[in-house]
């Protein structure tokens, strides 16, 4: 009998990986508002992995935000943007934060109803974030938390 290791999850092998950066995509904004946590492991794989450069402008042309726009917001650094045009892939780090930009902004779609809106009010100033603009918060996890807190305030009813 094989003795179980201790350590990280380790999720099945990933359906992500078998079609192209647009199908891809697609799964991916589907499981970030997903209860099912085997979609989600999968999202945790293709994140350690690096996301694509063909991943990241595909997530972003389905979002309707434009690559350049994700350096604007902080989420990535222009140079990044810049490096991984030439390696065409982005670090677990920097796909980490892609992700949770990408997971906010399908938040703040499922909210507001469409992708429009949602960038509208995450490139606003907002009085229950002190008047900072949500995508401005988004650079770290604690920010994101706030963001996707208050649009859960708002799914609810709750007075933000």
């Amino acid at each position: 009998m094989a003795k179980k290791q201790r350590g990280l999850a380790e999720p099945p092998p990933s359906r992500y990986e078998a079609g192209s950066s647009a199908e891809t995509a697609r799964h991916a904004l589907e499981a970030w508002l997903s209860p099912d946590i085997g979609r989600r492991l999968e999202l945790v794989r293709l994140i350690r992995d690096g996301f694509s450069l063909g991943l990241v402008g595909a997530l972003a042309r389905q979002t309707g935000v434009r690559l350049e726009e994700l350096a604007e917001f902080d989420i990535i650094p222009r140079r990044t943007l810049a490096h991984s045009r030439q390696n065409e892939r982005f670090t677990a780090t920097q796909s980490a934060r892609l992700a949770r930009f990408f997971r906010v902004q399908q938040k703040a779609r499922h909210t507001f109803g469409s992708e429009e809106k949602a960038m509208q009010w995450l490139k606003r100033s907002t009085r229950p974030l002190n008047d900072n603009a949500p995508v401005a918060l988004l650079d770290t996890d604690e920010g994101a938390r706030l963001v996707e807190d208050l649009l859960t305030r708002i799914d609810h009813g709750i007075a933000a």
